[in-house]
């Protein structure tokens, strides 16, 4: 059998082992030292803005964010639903509630439509939420203008889970750097990574100050081990820092590469009635994380799942868009917003849709293999 293609995999630069073997050199292998601070200055300043604080995931740096807004026990938070399980489990770990808004069909991302109906609702009922998660799906921004709008209208911050876009913008502006705190993350199958890590970014400093304490477990300024507040595991090691600084200069480059790979599959695939790739919304940049398509049933009657099976078969990873949030056994319950009356695009999208292999390491002949198969399919 073939080499197995990937869906996306880790990809070194070249100087990542140059930090490592710095940490090793000067014995700062703990989560502290030079990698770590020269990893949060430098992802700052490719993101243009003022502080970032490295963690040990970015599960971890959504749960910093939503602690230091003062998410508690019996508070509601709204949520994106069309996402991974991580931008909501954080909610839960504080105690509190999580409301889920549906997506709209052209990021595929959270809904003004529905996010409005949310507040309208908590407005009546007195039970605003105390932040909202907003995802920016496979690389694409979401609506970043109108949501924040609606957001400012009610004086509710803002979590922008950029953990997908790195290298993404909204007209000009960095994705992950909309709201009161943004988050990436440097999982092994992301556009860059640490192995696993995250970060936590914000233009206020004094909060981000405070994130560091918290990821430390809140040890108080005191000679002996001494803790007022609860407090966390999750500051990042110098060791894996030290990877993401080397992983940070090749960024730009696997952003063109992972483009091109999205370009080629369009190319290849313009002709064929009834699949559509994932928009890119007018004025936004995606780093197109992922090449994501959807399958029209009434004119394509292969499922998502058929052709995953037929990728698998030759040895090609491929998997399902995400299962929405609203729809987990986890989150039964929950209350939910969807983007129109008997319209739930989330749904729609997971039904209907495949992440392609998008692999920077893959080959050209790869990915025509796949392109090949895919047709063969089809047919």
């Amino acid at each position: 059998m073939t080499n197995r293609i990937l869906l996306s995999s880790p990809h070194m630069g070249g100087t990542e082992q140059k930090y490592i073997q710095e940490a090793f050199d000067t014995n700062w292998i703990a989560p502290l030292g030079a990698n770590v601070n020269g990893f949060e200055q430098e992802l700052a300043a490719y993101v243009k803005i003022k502080a970032a604080s490295a963690t040990t995931s970015g599960t971890g740096a959504i749960h910093l964010a939503l602690d230091l807004l003062g998410v508690r026990a019996g508070d509601s938070v709204f949520c994106s639903t069309l996402t991974f399980i991580a931008s909501a489990n954080p909610i839960l770990y504080l105690g509190a509630e999580p409301v889920f808004i549906d997506s709209e069909p052209d990021t595929w991302n959270m809904s003004p439509q529905a996010l409005t109906t949310a507040f309208e609702v908590a407005h009546r009922e007195n039970t605003l939420p105390k932040a909202v998660i907003i995802v920016n799906l496979y690389g694409q921004s979401a609506k970043m203008d109108e949501l924040m709008a609606i957001c400012e209208r009610y004086n509710v911050p803002v979590v922008e889970d950029a953990a997908e876009s790195l290298g993404s913008t909204y007209k000009g502006k960095a994705s992950g750097t909309f709201g009161k705190f943004g988050i990436y993350s440097f999982n092994g199958n992301k556009i860059i990574t640490t192995s696993g890590g995250g970060m936590l970014v914000s233009d206020d400093e004094v909060l981000i100050d405070r994130s560091r304490f918290l990821a430390t477990q809140a040890r108080d300024a005191a000679k002996h081990y001494q803790h007022s507040v609860v407090g966390y595991n999750y500051r990042m090691s110098n060791i894996v820092a030290g990877i993401g600084r080397g992983q940070l200069k090749v960024l730009d480059e696997r952003v063109g590469q992972k483009r091109a790979i999205f370009k080629l599959y369009a190319e290849a695939f313009k002709d064929i009635e009834g699949l559509e790739m994932m928009p890119e919304l007018e004025g936004t940049f995606s780093n197109r994380w992922l090449s994501t398509m959807l399958l029209n049933p009434t004119k394509i009657h292969v499922t998502p799942y058929e052709l995953i099976d037929a990728l698998e078969a030759e040895n090609i990873e491929s998997r399902p868009v995400w299962k929405p949030l609203h729809k987990q056994p986890l989150f039964e319950g929950c209350k939910f917003y969807a983007h129109g009356e008997n319209d739930i695009v989330s749904e729609r999208l997971f039904a209907t849709g495949i992440c392609l292999p998008s692999d920077t390491k893959m080959t050209i002949e790869e990915q025509q293999r796949v392109i090949t198969i895919i047709k063969n399919a089809l047919k």
